[in-house]
């Protein structure tokens, strides 16, 4: 599963990014089925920039940022499931949100944990 770490990251990156610009120009608060507003376009753009400066740097940065970034998405699956469409006050969500979050969380924490270990440095 190594092997999906980097296309992951850089495809979640791009994507992120292209819908957190996108979402500044949307008529209205929906992208096809999915609820959007200014700080959830927000958070698209700064977690798909930070997914492309990963995928940059290493794989290593890579498989961390798909840990990370799954352990967030899960609890805004949990969050947006158990509080309706409104995660904790700072964006909407709808249930085609929570779906597609429960996806990537999942996906990007069995790709991000199945990451190849790297040695330790010095053999100690």
């Amino acid at each position: 599963m190594s092997q999906y770490v980097k296309p992951l990251t850089w495809t979640l990156g791009v994507v992120l990014t292209l819908v957190g610009l996108a979402g500044f120009f949307v008529a209205g608060n929906m992208i096809l089925m999915f609820e959007v507003d200014p700080t959830h376009n927000v958070i698209h753009l700064l977690s798909g920039i930070v997914g492309i400066v990963a995928v940059w740097k290493s794989e290593q940065y890579a498989a961390l940022y798909l840990k990370v970034f799954g352990v967030v998405y899960a609890l805004v699956t949990v969050i947006g499931f158990a509080m309706g469409g409104d995660i904790l006050g700072l964006f909407h969500v709808n249930a085609a949100d929570n779906y597609l979050h429960a996806v990537i969380a999942v996906v990007s924490l069995v790709v991000g944990f199945s990451a190849a270990k790297q040695p330790a440095m010095g053999g100690f």
